[in-house]
């Protein structure tokens, strides 16, 4: 499953997602991975949850922030939550163009029982087509 959390800047998203990363904690029977690109909100997550900035590695396209988040969750199969902060940012592309994100991380959802939580800057209504069926 993929939930996103949309709005544009400064709209609170992502503390919207920590939120929803901490009150996780209290359900989860597997581990939580939270990936931003930045250390700033490392302290207001729960520490049951794995922390990952990901502006410690070079992260160019939407391929390479694939293959990263598989990565991570490739380190436990008792995976049960991803959060990502910052799709587009991360990725350095326009939400427009990472329509092969939103496919392969419903694949990755899929085939690992994964929930995914992402957001997005954008206003709901300017979402593209591929990824509205995830709000």
């Amino acid at each position: 499953m993929i939930k996103i959390f949309c709005g544009p800047k400064g709209s609170g998203k992502t503390k919207r997602i920590i939120d929803a990363a901490n009150n996780a904690v209290a359900i989860a029977k597997g581990h939580l991975i939270f990936i931003t690109d930045t250390k700033r909100y490392m302290y207001d997550l729960k520490r049951e949850i794995r922390f990952i900035d990901c502006s410690d590695y070079a992260i160019a396209g939407e391929d390479a922030l694939c293959g990263f988040v598989e990565g991570a969750i490739a380190g436990n199969y008792d995976n049960e939550y991803v959060f990502i902060d910052g799709i587009a940012r991360i990725a350095g592309k326009s939400l427009n163009d990472m329509a092969k994100f939103f496919y392969m991380m419903e694949k990755v959802a899929e085939m690992r029982g994964l929930e995914i939580w992402l957001t997005c800057s954008c206003a709901e209504e300017e979402l593209p087509d591929f990824a509205k069926k995830y709000l």
